[in-house]
């Protein structure tokens, strides 16, 4: 009808327009010192537990090594060094001429010799015994390498050179003495090249074989390190 109004019968008319309040967002709650520093702690003691976690394979294998030991055999002949040297940040040089990191040669067991390119019967002895002890470990021996460190830069005996090249897992590379020296150490009273020295995958001198030793007893040696390692210490080159 004309002239009524639109609204529904008995609705009252506001006297003024409707207004929208507008309420502030809450403010954000900022952590108290205290909870900040529990949560840091936190993450700290979640990042050890992952370190711990991966870490705990090799010291357990340490541990069965130093400290429980096999039986058999009894305590090592080899002098075990504690603690473990790690390989040296350097470079050695193939018979070729080009460079090689000794890095690259960690992820293999390595039985060590060190001495000069002449390379004495004494130094033919520790070659041929390196040799045979990686032979004598049977189905494991694609977990160790051979390595010559020669310190010098006189050439080798052509006869030499080719029965170690027809060797397998046998590295020949020159790095001056005194950088070997950053690595291995003689017992009391002799040379650096008097050893064979034995270094673990992570690349950790961690055994030093006697003066003129007992074939046998070295190859016990390493058959219990690879015993101890066969948790975390992964098949290698063959």
């Amino acid at each position: 009808m004309s002239g009524s109004k639109s609204s529904y019968p008995g609705a009252e008319v506001p006297a003024e327009p409707l207004g929208l309040t507008v309420h502030a967002m809450p403010a954000p709650r900022l952590l108290d010192n205290s909870e900040g520093q529990s949560r840091t702690w936190r993450g700290r003691w979640k990042m050890l537990g992952v370190a711990l976690a991966c870490a705990l394979p090799v010291l357990a294998s340490y541990f069965t090594y130093y400290v429980v030991r096999p039986q058999e055999g009894g305590a090592a002949y080899s002098r075990l060094i504690y603690p473990p040297v790690p390989m040296p940040e350097l470079t050695a040089t193939a018979l070729q001429g080009q460079a090689v990191q000794l890095r690259t040669l960690q992820g293999q067991w390595l039985l060590v010799v060190v001495g000069g390119s002449s390379c004495d019967s004494a130094c033919e002895q520790r070659l041929f015994m390196q040799r045979q002890l990686r032979e004598m470990t049977g189905r494991e021996r694609s977990r160790i390498d051979k390595l010559w460190l020669i310190t010098d830069e006189g050439p080798l005996a052509p006869a030499l050179q080719q029965a170690l090249a027809d060797t397998p897992a046998m590295h020949l590379l020159r790095l001056p003495r005194a950088a070997a020296q950053q690595w291995f150490a003689p017992e009391d009273g002799r040379a650096l090249e008097d050893h064979l020295y034995i270094v673990d995958p992570m690349g950790h001198w961690m055994m030093r074989a006697p003066v003129n030793p007992d074939p046998a007893r070295i190859k016990r040696d390493i058959d219990r390190l690879l015993r101890a390692a066969a948790g975390w210490d992964q098949p290698g080159r063959p």
